[in-house]
């Protein structure tokens, strides 16, 4: 268990969120964008997340809702709040902040490792009346079993670090780090998980088939997950943008974790990395009529494969953003310009926009976090200012990121309200100015 002293210390560090929101807002007023409506978006985006989806707890936890859902998603907080950090020499207190959030994610990790969304308070709330191997906790607000979900609070912890900040490096979040790498060693043999989750009256890709358990699947080394980062069902068992996800924090905690501290979680780690590294090496690359390679979407171990990519984040265009390889690594690049192309069936174009979308939304829908992340993993200012511009001009007067947007009709769209996209598009826009700069 956490100790008290742990608790009382967060609250004591407990943010002052009003004078955070001000400092917030000061340094929007001075972020000057190539337009006047890029500039405006960022303004409005960049305070939102601080005011409007930001609850602070008594014990300094800081609960994030993830926009239009009352939820709080590991994934979705860790990509809500992660931008903040690129300011944290201007405003230090957004370090607080992070941490906050960071012990929250930590707390629900450890309540239930297998789920992907959470209450903010225990009151029962579900997304639907789902079914899963033990009874669902009266704080989940959905038991998808997602990669990724264990991967982004200890992306954010390492952020959090590299930003000169050390504080969230306590007894619980190594205690999280244990639960999170016992859980991903438990499903790389998946047959033996006691893990299903089955969702009635609902489309195919919000449940798991065969009774709850996926297709069939053989050992590779990598970790099987039921769910993408888009909340749907893997088609096969080893979502390959999610295992590479686990080898980028699997890095990131070893060089974390203080030398000779934690021997047996070392050794673990260690091991689960060279493991998932040799799988995606033999099961996760294909090879096209040229002879060059490029990574599948999903696996199965049995050669089957699934080449696309989703909007999402992690996704294959998103590899050097979270840092699995450079921009100009000869596999990514082969892979980018195939998922950039009509070689994924969810890449769109229509009259006013190009790009990925995601199987989550209508056909022909873009959306806008895979437009930045096209220039997320870009250094050409050019590309940059464009996706800018793009995401700016298709916002259809609301002054937010929606979810998908109609590529012939930026009137068309999927929710009114999405932190995430908002504040993938703060992120593109401060990538930008520090290039500039």
């Amino acid at each position: 268990m956490v100790s008290t002293s742990i608790e009382e210390k967060m609250g004591e560090a407990m943010i002052d969120q009003k004078k955070l929101i001000e400092e917030i807002q000061a340094y929007a007023d001075t972020v000057e964008l190539p337009t006047e409506k890029e500039t405006k978006l960022f303004r409005q985006a960049f305070v939102d997340t601080i005011t409007n989806t930001v609850s602070v707890r008594e014990n300094g936890e800081i609960f994030v809702a993830t926009g239009d859902i009352p939820a709080m998603w590991l994934r979705d907080s860790t990509f809500q709040v992660l931008p903040y950090l690129m300011i944290a020499d201007k405003v230090p207190a957004v370090k607080k902040l992070v941490h906050g959030v960071l012990e929250q994610q930590l707390t629900y990790l450890l309540h239930d490792p297998y789920s992907n969304a959470f209450n903010k308070e225990a009151d029962g709330g579900h997304y639907s009346n789902d079914t899963s191997n033990v009874p669902i906790s009266a704080l989940v607000w959905e038991r998808k079993f997602e990669i990724d979900s264990l991967c982004a609070p200890f992306f954010l912890g390492y952020q959090l670090q590299q930003a000169g900040y050390t504080e969230h490096l306590n007894p619980k979040f190594w205690e999280a780090a244990s639960v999170a790498i016992d859980t991903f060693i438990r499903e790389q043999h998946h047959e033996t998980s006691m893990y299903t989750f089955v969702r009635t009256d609902c489309p195919p890709s919000d449940t798991i088939p065969c009774d709850g358990k996926g297709r069939p699947i053989e050992y590779t080394g990598m970790v099987w997950s039921g769910f993408r980062p888009s909340d749907d069902a893997c088609y096969y068992g080893y979502f390959i943008p999610g295992n590479q996800f686990i080898v980028v924090i699997l890095k990131q905690l070893l060089e974390l974790l203080p030398k000779k501290s934690n021997p047996k979680l070392e050794e673990k780690m260690t091991r689960l990395l060279a493991e998932i590294t040799q799988g995606i090496e033999k099961y996760g690359r294909l090879v096209d009529e040229n002879g060059e390679y490029y990574y599948a979407y999903e696996v199965d171990g049995l050669g089957n494969s699934l080449f696309m990519d989703d909007a999402n984040v992690p996704s294959l265009l998103s590899l050097p953003f979270l840092g699995f390889c450079a921009e100009n690594d000869p596999t990514y690049l082969v892979t980018r310009s195939k998922i950039l192309s009509t070689a994924n069936p969810y890449y769109y174009t229509g009259e006013c926009l190009k790009g990925i979308g995601s199987p989550h939304t209508p056909s022909a829908y873009v959306w806008p976090i895979s437009l930045a992340m096209e220039g997320l993993t870009s250094d050409d200012l050019a590309v940059i200012e464009a996706k800018l511009q793009l995401i700016s001009k298709t916002d259809a007067g609301t002054l937010q990121c929606h979810e998908g947007i109609n590529v012939d009709d930026p009137n068309q769209f999927t929710r009114e309200w999405f932190s995430w996209a908002n504040m993938t598009y703060c992120n593109l826009a401060l990538h930008y100015l520090k290039l500039k700069k």
